[in-house]
């Protein structure tokens, strides 16, 4: 389980948020050049006990930044506002708008033999994309992150993960708050004396090859860092798996992140 920092021009919540994860056992920290919150998460990083190399960095280039040049200078750019030497894992965020596999996959690859980033990952791919940009890598693909939830179960992209072996990871695990309201994940909070955010949690670290980065401030932190802790009966991880109804919740019109062009699972 990550933290993830999707808090723009909110350094002191941000800042917070990392302390606060790390200081629960957390090791994993999300972010992105999109997000802006780069430089809060080197300066939660720098003002935390927890040592740099216990840390998975991760962060995500920016679609307008996928050209050759433009991969290489602003993650030079991230690790500077990051404060750290070498990225853990660094992601194409979006295979949009300056993106070309053959350009961006050779910069991505750059960065790993020179040191500076030491595992690739692909965010928002459709199988066809994914499939296109792991023919191009000598690398092998450490992560794909995607919007997953009970809502939007991923079972295709899970399958692929599991065949090519990379983590699949899960953004917007709690549907924006929506599964409070759900009434599968309801009753199986209340046997087992959790909250519906943690089922979920629990049900997404239940599938193999799969790690979540639920954005959380105060107590919520901590709450779904014991979510690891939840052990769902196959019952319950069927009743989740059943639930038919479908809800994406970035998409190009939302707040999240808005593109003027088809997102990647339109076109296929």
């Amino acid at each position: 389980m990550g933290i993830g920092t999707w808090y723009p021009d909110q350094r002191q919540r941000c800042v917070d948020s990392v302390l606060t994860a790390l200081g629960h056992g957390y090791r994993h920290v999300d972010t992105a050049q999109q997000y802006d919150t780069e430089k809060y998460v080197g300066e939660a990083i720098q003002r935390s006990d927890v040592p740099r190399e216990e840390i998975t960095v991760a962060t995500k280039v920016r679609p307008s930044n996928l050209s050759y040049d433009r991969v290489l200078e602003s993650t030079k750019e991230s690790l500077d506002a990051l404060g750290v030497e070498t990225i853990d894992l660094l992601y194409v965020h979006y295979p949009l708008k300056a993106y070309d596999v053959e350009e961006t996959m050779a910069a991505f690859t750059e960065l790993y033999e020179q040191g500076l980033i030491d595992n690739i990952g692909l965010s928002n791919y459709s199988i066809p994309l994914l499939d296109e940009a792991m023919d191009v890598l000598d690398v092998p693909v450490f992560a794909h992150q995607v919007e997953m939830h009970p809502l939007l179960q991923q079972q295709h992209l899970l399958e692929h993960a599991r065949k090519h072996d990379y983590w699949l990871v899960a953004y917007r695990p709690l549907v924006g708050g929506k599964v409070m309201e759900m009434p599968a994940l309801i009753d199986i909070a209340e046997k087992h004396d959790v909250t519906p955010a943690q089922v979920s949690l629990a049900w997404l670290l239940s599938k193999e090859r799969v790690a979540v980065v639920p954005k959380a401030t105060g107590d919520h932190v901590a709450a779904n860092w014991d979510a690891r802790q939840l052990e769902l009966t196959a019952d319950d991880v069927a009743r989740i798996d059943a639930i038919s109804r479908e809800e994406r919740t970035v998409t190009r019109e939302s707040s999240v992140m808005i593109h003027d062009e088809p997102m990647p699972w339109e076109e296929t």
